[in-house]
């Protein structure tokens, strides 16, 4: 009998030899790889995105368990469908233009993809016109934009303003973050909705995405 909580827990731990173990013990056994990716890495997740939330677990924890999670549907992967590893949706995620901050953009593509989205990351110092074009060419369903400065929380609002003249911005849901962000701010540009921190992005993607 797999015990999908034991997987949870030790991936919350951040023990990579033991998960891929555990992982790889439950494959034996002959459960579904979908299974052990939904009631055992993915929950594992989203409670390590509650909890950094809460502010309960930091960073450096954080980019273990994503680590581990990252071992461990390497090894899934082979044995999963397309569409059984890309359940939750498309994003486009991005720091906008002339801003060159990356860490907490590249946390919330960790996490994201940790529960499920295909992420299409464009980097730092994002033209608007470039986060456009990736939305068209990869059909995707959400836009992540970060900004780090004050100085470049415009460009959020000129990248929306940019998509509402292409005609995408129906269909595509846009979600905002960094340090001087607010959600005041993101209500006023026009965005779907505001996230703090990784955690809080991950639950907000599912929200827009449902």
């Amino acid at each position: 009998m797999v015990e999908f909580e034991r997987i949870t827990e030790t991936l919350i731990k951040g023990d990579e030899s033991a998960l891929i173990r555990l992982v790889q013990d439950a494959l034996k056994e002959g459960t579904q790889p979908i299974e052990i990716l939904n009631r055992g890495l993915v929950e594992g997740m989203n409670i390590v995105g509650d909890r950094m939330e809460n502010g309960d677990i930091f960073i450096p924890e954080v980019l273990l368990s994503a680590k581990c999670m990252s071992a461990a549907v390497d090894i899934l992967r082979p044995l999963l469908g397309t569409n059984e590893m890309n359940l939750s949706g498309k994003v486009v995620i991005g720091t906008v233009k002339g801003d060159l901050h990356d860490i907490g953009k590249s946390l919330v593509r960790l996490m994201l993809q940790s529960v499920g989205f295909e992420i299409i990351d464009l980097g730092v110092d994002v033209a608007p016109e470039k986060f456009v074009q990736a939305l068209k060419e990869k059909k995707a369903d959400l836009l992540a934009l970060s900004a780090l400065l004050t100085t470049t929380m415009p460009s959020m609002k000129l990248t929306i303003e940019a998509l509402k003249e292409s005609g995408l911005r129906d269909r595509v849901k846009v979600m905002v973050g960094g340090a001087p962000v607010t959600s005041k701010f993101a209500k006023d540009i026009g965005a779907d909705g505001y996230a703090a921190d990784a955690g809080s992005a991950t639950k907000l993607a599912k929200t827009l995405l449902q």
